[in-house]
């Protein structure tokens, strides 16, 4: 695995000379941020040697190298789920390269079905907590002393101060913005009515199919970690219809100045 990752890196390395400091996971509908970054190298997924490819057709499957926010950044335009059939450590094998790559700061995005019955459709949910549903954890099997520890603690999933300053972004431009626990489960099936009552019931304000693998290694990898979800449909008694993948990505692609915004200015104050 280690040799894996090495040679991931250095073919990555002999195709940039960009020095990336922050990393950014984009979700469904949401690869726009890419439009902001001062783009220097483009490297295809299918190119990297033992990366995963992106099979959803709405993921791009490319690793952008650039400048956001004054910082250098490498972006996934494009992620991995447990849906595709690719195991935990292919879906997060991206972050260790990342990590490896020399990334201090992770920021995830996602698109997610909101329970919490306070929230509209297209609500920008930033991630305080989750909880994991998937069938496993990307952790189980040998552990790497180099990557992390054998039993990582996971009281702060998600940093409490980019979170302030997100929140603070968000009020300086009157974006409407909220926080919660993010459940993720492995789809590809959107959540029958029982099973969105449940979410709710445990403790949830928003589900979904990724995002929960990708953190759960960056913590341990001691990355600190910012998500922030926008909800496309809800799952909320009386409120629950028919989805479709193009609605999802209409919604998403609708909000996504917003937080862009967010995103772009959080990581230029970080």
């Amino acid at each position: 695995m280690l040799e894996q990752f090495k040679e991931s890196v250095d073919y990555i390395l002999s195709k940039t000379n960009v020095k990336p400091s922050v990393g950014i996971v984009l979700g469904t509908g949401l690869g726009g941020l890419v439009k902001e970054i001062e783009v220097e190298n483009e490297i295809s997924y299918a190119d990297i040697p033992n990366f995963p490819v992106s099979t959803v057709e709405s993921h791009s499957g490319k690793l952008i190298f650039g400048k956001l926010g004054g910082k250098n950044v490498v972006a996934m335009q494009g992620r991995f789920h447990y849906y595709e059939g690719y195991d935990f450590k292919q879906v997060t094998y991206p972050i260790r390269v990342m990590k490896l790559l020399g990334i201090e700061k992770l920021f995830v995005s996602n698109a997610s079905g909101g329970v919490n019955p306070d929230f509209i459709v297209g609500e920008i949910m930033i991630l305080n907590d989750h909880i994991n549903f998937f069938p496993g954890n990307p952790l189980i099997g040998k552990n790497f002393d180099e990557l992390g520890p054998r039993f990582p603690d996971m009281s702060e999933p998600y940093c409490p101060d980019m979170i302030r300053i997100a929140k603070d972004i968000a009020k300086e431009n009157e974006i409407r913005i909220a926080e919660g626990t993010y459940l993720g489960l492995t789809g590809p099936t959107l959540e029958t009515p029982a099973e969105y009552k449940f979410v709710r019931t445990i403790g949830a304000d928003a589900v979904g199919m990724s995002t929960v693998p990708e953190v759960i290694v960056a913590r341990h990898m001691e990355i600190p970690v910012f998500a922030i979800s926008i909800i496309t449909d809800l799952g909320v008694p009386g409120k629950i219809k028919k989805v479709s993948l193009e609605e999802v990505i209409e919604v998403a692609s609708r909000q996504e100045p917003k937080m862009t915004l967010i995103l772009k200015e959080l990581i230029s104050r970080v």
